[in-house]
C-alpha cells in the first residue's frame, strides 16, 4: 500500500507516451488500481483485467500503515535499486498527502516506536537515513519521558490508509475516469496475447509467480486480528514485532511476519499470542501511568 503510487509512477514511466494508446492493467488491488488511474492521467485508455476487485483483494486485509519498510533485500541493495526507492516513497508520501480526508480514509497519526536499547537508526529512517525527511515530527524519548513499557520511544508522523474506504474511492474515481472493467483469471501469458491492447501492465501480486515465472516473488503473511473501535485510541505503537494501529473500522493488531506462506487460514493461536502479548503491554502502561500520576501528586 505505502509505495502503490510510487511503484506505479516508476512502470508508467518507463512506458514512455502513452496519450491515446490502449492499456491492459492485469490485477485488481492496488497496484492494478493505482497503475490505471496515472494511465488514465497520461491520457491512455485503460481496461483492468482481474479475478478480484475491492473489496475481495488482498490490499483490502492490509494493514495500511504509510511507512516503507520490509521491502527491501539488505544483501542485493544497489545504488540503482537505492534511487528507484526514493523516487518511488518521496512520490507516493506526495500523492498521498492529497488524500487526506475523510473521503479517502487517510489520515495523520504519531507512531510511537518502543525499545530498551537505544533506538536503532537504519539506512532508511532516522538520522542520517535516505527517509528521514519524511519521518515529520521525529522525536526520541529516553527513559523517564514518556509512559510507554520500555526504556526509549521514537515518535514520528505518518498517514494511516483505511483500505475499505481508500480503495473503494480509487476504484470509483478509476471507472469515472473511463476504465473498463472485466472480471478475468488468466491461466499463462500466452493468454495475454490475445488481449487487444498493446501495452500490459503486470500488477498481479502473488499471481505473478505462477503467471509470468516471477520465482523470486517471496510471499510474506501476516496474520492482523481486529477490535471494536475506539475513538480515544489516537496512535500507532509499535514494540518489536508487535503493532497496534487505530482505524475507523476497528483496531488493528499484528505481529507476525512468515514468509512463504500464502494460505489465508487464521492461525487461532497466532491470535491468542497477539493478543495476549499485546494485553501486557496496556496493562504496563497503565500501571506506568498511575505512578506518574501519583509522582505528580507527590511532587505538589
Amino acid at each position: 500500500m505505502t509505495l502503490s503510487w510510487g511503484s506505479s509512477h516508476l512502470a508508467v514511466s518507463m512506458a514512455g507516451d502513452l496519450a491515446g494508446r490502449s492499456c491492459a492493467v492485469i490485477g485488481g488491488g492496488v497496484m492494478g488500481l493505482s497503475t490505471a488511474r496515472l494511465l488514465q492521467l497520461r491520457g491512455a485508455k485503460v481496461t483492468l483485467y482481474a479475478a478480484a476487485f475491492p473489496p475481495e483483494t488482498t490490499s483490502d486485509r492490509s494493514g495500511a500503515q504509510w511507512w516503507p519498510f520490509s521491502v527491501v533485500d539488505p544483501q542485493r541493495r544497489t545504488p540503482e535499486f537505492v534511487a528507484q526507492y526514493i523516487e518511488a516513497a518521496n512520490y507516493s508520501f506526495r500523492r498521498f498527502q492529497g488524500l487526506v480526508g475523510a473521503e479517502w480514509g487517510v489520515k495523520w497519526v504519531p507512531n510511537y516506536y518502543l525499545s530498551d536499547d537505544t533506538p536503532h537508526n537504519d539506512w532508511i529512517g532516522g538520522p542520517g537515513g535516505v527517509l528521514r525527511n519524511l519521518q515529520v515530527g521525529f522525536q526520541d524519548f529516553g527513559p523517564g519521558e514518556h509512559v510507554f513499557p520500555a526504556n526509549y520511544a521514537r515518535r514520528f508522523y505518518t498517514m494511516m490508509i483505511e483500505p475499505q474506504t481508500y480503495l473503494r474511492t480509487l476504484l470509483r474515481e478509476v471507472q469515472a475516469a473511463g476504465a473498463q472493467i472485466q472480471v478475468r483469471q488468466f491461466g499463462s501469458r500466452e493468454e495475454l496475447a490475445s488481449l487487444a491492447e498493446t501495452v500490459v501492465f503486470n500488477c498481479t501480486g502473488l499471481a505473478a509467480a505462477e503467471l509470468f515465472g516471477d520465482m523470486e516473488l517471496i510471499p510474506i503473511r501476516g496474520q492482523l486480528t481486529v477490535l471494536l473501535p475506539q475513538a480515544e485510541v489516537n496512535y500507532n505503537l509499535i514494540s518489536g514485532p508487535l503493532y497496534m494501529f487505530p482505524r475507523s473500522d476497528g483496531i488493528v493488531l499484528g505481529g507476525t511476519y512468515e514468509k512463504g506462506r500464502t494460505e489465508a487460514i487464521p492461525d487461532l493461536a497466532a491470535k491468542q499470542r497477539i493478543l495476549q502479548a499485546h494485553r501486557v503491554v496496556f496493562e504496563k502502561m497503565r500501571e506506568n501511568q498511575t505512578k506518574m500520576g501519583s509522582s505528580e501528586q507527590a511532587s505538589r
